[in-house]
């Protein structure tokens, strides 16, 4: 038996990584999948292909969810095309790596209103249709290790995904009355695209630091996602670490 069939799950950055590896694996548990992406098309469609090819149901909507008003299109699309919102996965992010001293506004910015403001946004967006259903549903917020520990030349990056731990600690608290979990997961050096762009001996030097000896899996992540969409109901308010044992 699937364990989410009928819901209905928005990911956003789902065009690629850990966003396109959750999508897919909430789909393949039943349900039905929103894909956000906010320039990547062609990635998104081939998400969405990949999922319908193998029987689920999913659509690609265009949006920048730095923007509120993006945000709350996207919620109405998906709310019109499959009728209710159960699961949202916030894990829109980018990086624009400088250090302190060479960062300009526009780096720190930027950051902080993909990675940060789009939590708010889809948040705020999607809670009323939430509410209005009466039945509860799983806000979950992809952090990172580097919220947690901080990172080199990473101080915008670093606040964000901080901030995101407190945005979900202080969301859960207000919506346990109405059985809405909120959680965050914070991965640790994930192999995805944005860590092949690191330089071979800079991610040899963070393997080895590694505990458990190896960069971890997209698919790592979304079944972390899967966990707390489909037994998380007594848990909320969490920060689950995967991280290899890096940050403890």
């Amino acid at each position: 038996m699937l364990s989410l069939s009928g819901k209905v799950a928005i990911v956003t950055g789902a065009s690629r990584g850990i966003g396109a590896a959750i999508a897919k694996e909430l789909a393949a548990n039943g349900a039905k999948v929103v894909v956000n992406y906010a320039t990547s098309e062609g990635p998104a469609r081939e998400v969405v292909d990949q999922i319908t090819g193998q029987g689920g149901e999913a659509i690609c909507i265009r949006g920048d969810v730095s923007l509120y008003d993006h945000a709350e299109v996207l919620v109405r699309a998906a709310k019109e095309t499959f009728g209710r919102i159960d699961i949202l996965v916030n894990n829109a992010g980018i990086t624009r790596d400088r250090t302190l001293r060479k960062m300009q506004a526009e780096h720190w910015g930027e950051v902080i209103e993909v990675n940060l403001n789009s939590v708010y946004n889809c948040t705020s967006a999607v809670l009323p249709h939430m509410l209005e259903q009466g039945t509860g549903g799983s806000i979950i917020s992809i952090s990172s290790i580097i919220g947690q520990a901080g990172g080199f030349g990473q101080t915008n990056y670093a606040a964000a995904k901080a901030g995101i731990i407190g945005f979900t600690k202080s969301a859960a608290l207000e919506l346990a009355r109405n059985n809405i979990t909120v959680n965050a997961i914070c991965p640790g050096f994930i192999a995805t695209d944005m860590l092949s762009e690191v330089p071979a001996e800079v991610r040899e030097k963070i393997r080895a630091k590694i505990p458990l000896g190896r960069f971890g899996g997209s698919e790592e992540v979304a079944r972390t996602v899967l966990f707390l969409a489909v037994d998380g109901q007594y848990i909320t308010g969490q920060c689950l670490n995967i991280n290899g044992g890096l940050y403890m």
